[in-house]
């Protein structure tokens, strides 16, 4: 098994590509040991002293670290991985999913709401993916979008100016109810 590496917006992420798929729907973002319960891989990760955040996408893993250098952790993240897909064992205990976010809008917005999540879904959604992260729609309320930043996203320094710069500004442009962007 070959498992590909790629440096991230984040430079306390880092993606993990296993060459195979990993979570079948959906992403699930790991910030903290009690958290890393849910998966065996994610016990396993965070039992490397300097990892703070385990991060699933469809067909990668990111991993955040607290302290350390990446030449010291990547060799035992990617000890880990492998030996967790070599295992065969599920990535998910049994009876453990994604958390279902709860959004909010009013229904006088479902309309708007279903345009941004449309633009998030195919303009925003797959390039922050390639960055190993997410992000998901939260709430609408007078004209404010609220947004979920998950992953290599989580923390990254670069975020801020995603949101305002990138996201806010494609949102205006295609929704004249949208007057800001702001991370939950």
């Amino acid at each position: 098994m070959f498992i590909q590496t790629e440096a991230t917006p984040n430079p306390a992420t880092l993606k993990f590509l296993p060459g195979r798929p990993v979570l079948e729907s959906g992403t699930l973002d790991l910030r903290s040991a009690e958290d890393a319960a849910k998966s065996p891989l994610a016990e396993r990760l965070f039992e490397i002293k300097g990892v703070d955040g385990v991060f699933y996408g469809s067909d990668f893993i990111t991993v955040s670290k607290a302290d350390g250098e990446w030449p010291q952790l990547k060799p035992a993240i990617l000890g880990a991985i492998m030996e967790h897909f070599m295992s065969g064992a599920p990535l998910l205990k049994e009876g453990e999913g994604g958390a279902a976010d709860d959004e909010f809008f009013e229904e006088s917005d479902a309309e708007v709401v279903t345009t941004i999540k449309d633009l998030l879904e195919t303009r925003v959604r797959p390039a922050v993916a390639n960055d190993g992260g997410d992000i998901t729609f939260k709430g609408f309320k007078e004209g404010i979008v609220y947004l979920h930043m998950k992953g290599a996203c989580s923390g990254c320094p670069s975020s801020t100016a995603t949101l305002r710069h990138g996201i806010q500004n494609l949102l205006k442009h295609y929704v004249p109810e949208v007057v800001e962007v702001r991370p939950v």
